[in-house]
């Protein structure tokens, strides 16, 4: 875990950054900052690789995709049924809804949830400024995406195009970087139709890392990246999630993790505008989980409100999308919300949560689990699983052109955003590295 300490008149037990005027700073120790990170990645693809098993299994039975009863706590270990891409055939990754590790001697397959933010901080680690401007966001992708008219290792998808692990509002986003167009009109409503997919979402949360303790620099820097393929609503969702990542440091670590999920989550509500679905989403799943409403209850809520009756201008099923916007930022907005606050800080009970709450159930998994391995690190990790985990990463399985053919390992992963914080403390956070005694002065600021 991260260490802080407040500093200019206030004593290290307060630790509520909430507390903290505007001319104080905390000090964090980078390593174990490195060590938050590590377990970043590391429960991010425990999570999203169980999550995967389950992802689209279960939609609802609106349109022309029908996929029966939603999934509850008993479905856990019990066979995993197809996906609506399945062709009735369970996930390959596992026959039962478990989890999904790899050993030491195995090595970790990049993913959608995975490998666009490792491609973010290759760019920021070789970029003088934290800043990305939109032509080196545009020459990132176009260097380390396949493009889905050129061969791939991988094969073809159902349409005939060549897989290239991209799909919605990246895809189009993609695709019109292609063809001369620069973020962030890559995301526009006007440009892309895909704008409020659940794209923003899996590709930038890694920011709020990157500004540890300061969420409002941590939106000032991923504000471009996210516009990349977003826009309106799924703007802001995104930006809840990196607020909480951001609050990852700041949260009172003496509190439970289940005070301290709240506490982030309360701090993050403030970026959802009122009067719009996000924010009424958040509130129902909120509400409903204080007066100890069964989850499965309130993922069924959620689907009946939004899916089936378009209420507070959700109106996704009206557009007749295919799998009724299964893939859409607000309806697995909702369903992570349903993890979080159920899971209540615990890692095994938050990814079981999110795999069988149905929709891209990989999604709310990957960043839960990244979330919390931040916040608990690799060696609780593994002791809250009871063994040990392969340290390397392939971002070959969906990527290109990396060094040492895409095999990476999490240290060297850790060490990469250790350089990237160093330089957005001093660039943007008016901050100072402090290599003496290992640490980072952070000016704090509301």
């Amino acid at each position: 875990m991260s260490g802080c300490s407040v500093h200019s008149g206030v004593t290290d037990s307060q630790k509520n950054i909430s507390k903290v005027q505007p001319d104080e700073v905390i000090y964090l120790s980078r390593s174990s900052y490195r060590d938050s990170l590590y377990g970043f990645w590391l429960g991010q693809c425990i999570a999203n690789w169980t999550g995967l098993v389950t992802e689209m299994d279960k939609i609802g039975n609106i349109g022309e995709l029908k996929t029966g009863e939603f999934y509850t706590r008993h479905d856990w270990g019990k066979p995993d049924q197809p996906s609506i891409w399945g062709q009735g055939v369970p996930s390959d990754l596992s026959a039962t809804i478990d989890f999904v590790t790899i050993r030491p001697e195995g090595i970790w397959g990049a993913d959608d949830d995975t490998d666009i933010e490792y491609i973010y901080q290759e760019l920021l680690k070789n970029s003088p400024s934290v800043m990305l401007t939109p032509e080196q966001i545009r020459d990132g992708w176009l260097k380390h995406i396949y493009s889905p008219l050129e061969p791939t290792p991988f094969g073809r998808d159902p349409e005939g195009n060549y897989e290239n692990f991209l799909w919605v509002s990246n895809q189009k986003a993609f695709d019109l970087m292609q063809a001369g167009t620069l973020p962030p009109l890559t995301g526009s409503k006007a440009l892309n139709p895909h704008y409020d997919m659940i794209d923003a979402q899996l590709t930038t949360e890694i920011f709020g890392f990157f500004a540890p303790a300061r969420p409002d620099v941590a939106l000032k820097m991923s504000d471009l990246p996210v516009r990349t393929v977003a826009d309106k609503e799924a703007i802001d969702i995104a930006n809840f999630y990196i607020t909480l990542y951001s609050l990852a440091s700041a949260v009172d670590k003496s509190l439970p993790l289940k005070a301290q999920i709240m506490w982030m989550a309360e701090q993050a509500r403030q970026q959802l505008p009122a009067q719009q679905y996000p924010a009424a989403m958040y509130d129902l799943v909120k509400d409903m989980y204080l007066a100890d409403v069964p989850w499965e209850k309130t993922r069924d809520t959620l689907y009946v409100r939004y899916q089936q009756h378009q209420r507070d201008g959700y109106d996704l099923t009206g557009r007749n999308l295919y799998c009724n916007g299964c893939f859409a930022a607000g309806i697995n907005f909702a369903a992570s919300l349903v993890s979080l606050f159920y899971g209540e800080g615990d890692l095994k009970e938050t990814v079981k949560i999110g795999a069988l709450t149905g929709w891209d159930s990989d999604n709310p998994t990957a960043t839960w689990g990244g979330l919390l391995g931040f916040m608990q690190g690799k060696e609780q990790i593994e002791k809250v699983f009871n063994q040990s985990f392969s340290n390397r990463f392939n971002i070959h399985r969906t990527r290109k052109n990396f060094p040492n053919n895409g095999i990476d390992t999490f240290d060297n992963m850790a060490d990469k955003g250790i350089t990237i914080v160093d330089k957005v403390v001093v660039q943007l956070m008016g901050g100072s590295v402090d290599l003496e005694n290992d640490r980072w002065v952070i000016p704090v600021k509301h």
